[in-house]
């Protein structure tokens, strides 16, 4: 069974981020994707009172699993009222647009009302 929660434990979540590359801030949040002790995928966020930003989506090459793993991040945010969603440019930028959630590329808005609504195919 695949389970795709928050993690709690802030040396693990620096250890995701370590995998990608990222520096971890105060704010720096992670969602796993598991399979018993496997894990399948994970996203890592900076997550504030007004927002998230989506900083890494893995894996990049599942839009499914992307796609869910996507959604427990947003979840997590919208759960804490957090409704700005943003994202960091590169790699996410092209699996968040394979997904539809770019609202504005411009302002790197994330359309976060898409949790709300099923995946329409795109995933």
């Amino acid at each position: 069974m695949i389970t795709v929660a928050p993690v709690k434990d802030k040396n693990e979540i620096k250890e995701y981020y370590k995998k990608a590359g990222i520096n971890a801030d105060d704010c720096a949040g992670c969602v796993a994707a598991k399979s018993g002790g496997a894990v399948l995928g994970f996203c890592l966020y900076t997550l504030t009172e007004k927002g998230i930003t989506v900083l890494f989506v893995a894996p990049d090459d599942d839009l499914s699993l992307a796609d869910g793993i996507l959604r427990s991040a947003l979840h997590v945010a919208a759960s804490r009222g957090a409704m700005d969603a943003r994202y960091e440019g590169g790699k996410t930028e092209v699996l968040l647009s394979k997904l539809g959630f770019i609202l504005d590329k411009n302002s790197k808005k994330v359309d976060i009302d898409k949790l709300f609504r099923g995946c329409g195919g795109n995933c």
